[in-house]
């Protein structure tokens, strides 16, 4: 059963219907997750960017002034321009400036979104600056006077126009304390050089100076040589030294002291914290941008492909066997009973190929049979009407008298004739439920005892002793047609008169076996071999292959009985060892002695033979 469901075709196309809902949900899940992705992406992307932009500009103004006086504008241009709420705070919370309106300002949350000291820079806002994490633009004692840097600009512009009239692209950059520099990508040459551009200015020299002092201070505490230090920060070992320097030291000696320098030139440190954007709204991931229509469209289309192809695939393995099954019903309609049809698969289709394959097989056996019956019907005819025949041209030839004789052997013809007759129309009221039953309670034991009376007379004739054997105090009554059911019986007993030898007997028992009443016909006949003995109650069938009609009968009496027997509802089953004799067995259901039932039924028996 497990089997069948798992092939069934109930089963297929749920899991068709399944396959492309599995798909659409998927599809619309993916295309769901990688829309909102992006947004998210986009919305955090922009957001970072927002962040870093207000914390940018923060950390300039950090690094340039002193204090946070007068920062409130910079705070409401950020906020204007980026849409986000931006707060300033001192280290303990102490409000510097907020852009929310003091009506509309809610509490801020415990962990603050950065840090504003221009020395200590959040290196993942303001991007990589290689390890340093001083503000660049915090220059502190190293911002030039007006005039250092009127001078120095001059001396770099001076520069500049002398490298561009020979041909080296130059340009002057300005540093955040003020002096410039001149760069020439690709040229390294010293022409046109202004060595004045090199040299510390006197504001440079004081502050180079004292941050000198503050790195051998803090290299002496710690057991280090001094250092030189240059304008651009880098050194080298001061040539007085008896103890070696370590660079690990001065580096963080270095940074140190700077700090330590810088720190009265710069604004304290302050919390930032960034809010969501005021008017925020919670955009749709699925809007219909140009993108995200032939998104859709591309997810659209790929499903319905994916239908159509498990479709017509799902198809043509339904429509294959069909066909196929159509075609050999074709041929079976115009007559070829050898048609069949190749199961394929074990679904309802392939079921339905079986079953069509097992009524060809069947139409032909009855094919066979039917044409086997007719020649057995014209054999059975041919025989007395011959005989008829031949009598009745040999009277009119005069060769025998057309005396009482030959009238009695006619009507013995005759009377065979009209014989196989009844039984062939018995027979085919039976195949057409036509027969009908008048049931009445009839007395088993008496109604035996008539059929061996009747069959007494034949029995003593052939040397046969026919006997009845009957319980003293009876069997009981049975209902049942008495007229159909007399046929039955006298059916067997001539059947075993006949094929039992002179100086044999035949037996006609009656019992009751429960609910049920049994009658049987034994014999000590010649008996029947195995192999035939399943065909004993098929249409004209004789175990002489010759059809010799030497012991009389028309081929039909048994299978008369069989239909009389399951018209009474009962049964008749056969028994023999060959050689020595066979036993019929009519087992009908029993029927309350005495109580008179009269009924009128059609008969729909399963006919033996064909």
């Amino acid at each position: 059963m497990s089997r069948r469901f798992h092939s069934s075709l109930v089963v297929r196309l749920l899991a068709l219907s399944v396959l492309v809902s599995v798909c659409s949900i998927a599809a619309t899940a993916w295309l769901a997750v990688r829309t909102t992705t992006r947004a998210i992406r986009q919305e955090q992307g922009q957001a970072i960017s927002d962040d870093a932009r207000i914390y940018e500009a923060l950390l300039g103004r950090a690094a340039t002034h002193t204090g946070w006086e007068g920062v409130r504008p910079l705070v409401d241009r950020l906020a204007r321009e980026t849409g986000h709420r931006v707060v300033l705070t001192t280290q303990d919370r102490r409000p510097i400036a907020d852009s929310a309106d003091a009506g509309h300002r809610t509490p801020l949350p415990d962990r603050a979104s950065a840090t504003v000291d221009p020395l200590a820079v959040d290196a993942a806002l303001a991007g990589s600056r290689e390890g340093d994490r001083i503000d660049s633009r915090a220059a502190g004692p190293f911002r030039l006077t007006r005039a250092e840097r009127t001078r120095l600009t001059a001396l770099a512009q001076r520069h500049v126009t002398c490298l561009r009239d020979i041909g080296i692209d130059a340009t002057a950059v300005t540093a955040p304390g003020g002096r410039p520099r001149v760069t020439t990508p690709g040229y390294s040459g010293t022409r046109c050089a202004e060595d004045a551009l090199d040299r510390p200015t006197r504001t440079e020299s004081r502050a180079l100076a004292r941050l000198d002092a503050l790195v051998d201070a803090c290299l002496s505490r710690r057991g280090s040589g001094r250092v030189q230090l240059a304008l651009d920060l880098t050194w080298t070992p001061d040539w007085h030294n008896r103890e070696p320097v370590d660079e690990g030291l001065v580096v963080s000696c270095l940074d140190s002291a700077r700090r330590e320098q810088l720190a009265p030139y710069v604004a304290p440190a302050a919390l930032l914290f960034i809010g969501s954007p005021e008017n925020a709204a919670a955009a749709s991931p699925f809007d219909l941008s140009a993108p995200n229509r032939l998104r859709m469209a591309g997810v659209v289309a790929g499903v319905l492909l994916l239908t159509v192809v498990v479709t017509v695939g799902l198809g043509l393995q339904l429509v294959r066997p069909l066909r196929a099954l159509t075609a050999a019903a074709q041929r079976v309609k115009a007559g070829d009973v050898a048609a069949r049809v190749q199961v394929t698969g074990k679904d309802e289709i392939g079921r339905l190929a079986e079953v069509f394959n097992e009524m060809s097989q069947e139409r032909a056996k009855l094919e066979r049979l039917r044409t086997e019956m007719v020649g057995d019907i014209a054999h059975e005819l041919r025989t007395p009407l011959s005989n008829i025949r031949g009598w009745l041209e040999a009277a009119d030839d005069g060769v025998v008298p057309a005396d009482r004789a030959l009238v009695g052997s006619l009507l013995e013809e005759a009377l065979l004739l009209q014989h196989i007759v009844d039984d062939l129309q018995d027979l085919a009221a039976a195949d057409a439920g036509a027969l009908r039953l008048h049931k009445v309670p009839c007395e088993v034991g008496e109604l035996l005892r008539q059929v061996a009376t009747a069959h007494g007379g034949r029995a003593d004739h052939a040397g046969v002793a026919l006997s009845v054997d009957v319980a003293a105090d009876g069997i009981g009554s049975v209902v049942a047609d008495p007229v159909r059911l007399r046929q039955a019986v006298s059916n067997l007993v001539s059947n075993a008169v006949r094929h039992t030898p002179p100086g044999g007997t035949v037996t006609v028992t009656g019992r009751r076996e429960d609910d049920a009443v049994v009658i049987a016909v034994a014999d000590t006949g010649g008996g029947i071999r195995p192999e035939d003995l399943p065909r004993v109650f098929d249409r004209f069938w004789r175990a002489e292959k010759s059809r010799n009609r030497g012991t009389g009968g028309s081929g039909l009496g048994l299978a008369i009985v069989r239909n009389l027997a399951h018209a009474h509802g009962g049964s008749v089953t056969a028994e023999s060892a060959y050689g020595e004799g066979s036993l019929f067995t009519l087992r009908l259901p029993g029927g309350e002695p005495g109580r008179k039932q009269e009924s009128s039924r059609r008969a729909s028996p399963r006919a033996g033979g064909a």
